[in-house]
């Protein structure tokens, strides 16, 4: 096992991407290569930056690879919000995906403030 497979953040990315994904298949076809494949790039990238930081020999360089994964987080709540003022999936339906990953962004900012 590696390093990054043991952090609780990894973990609940990985809950966050699976969500989004589960999600996007509940799409429009019409949204099948904008909004559902930006979601799925965007959460993928969440996980795929928290394992690749890991690997880095300094705090500095993690954070730097932590901050990518705040961003594309940001990205996802972004498309949760076009999604939801399409009326493509309502508001009630999201509400979990959005507490998921307001949680994910807690812990992301604290590794990051925790790397100095």
């Amino acid at each position: 096992m590696y390093k990054f497979q043991r952090l609780a953040v990894y973990g609940l990315a990985l809950d966050y991407a699976d969500q989004a994904y589960r999600l996007g298949l509940q799409l429009p076809e019409g949204e099948r290569f904008n909004l559902r494949s930006q979601l799925d790039r965007a959460a993928t990238s969440i996980v795929l930056n928290i394992a690749e930081g890991s690997t880095v020999q300094s705090n500095a360089e993690q954070q730097r690879f932590l901050g990518m994964a705040v961003r594309s987080y940001l990205e996802t709540v972004a498309c949760w919000d076009l999604i939801e003022r399409r009326g493509h999936l309502s508001s009630k339906l999201l509400a979990d995906v959005r507490d998921l990953g307001h949680r994910l962004f807690v812990k992301l900012q604290a590794f990051r403030r925790s790397l100095g």
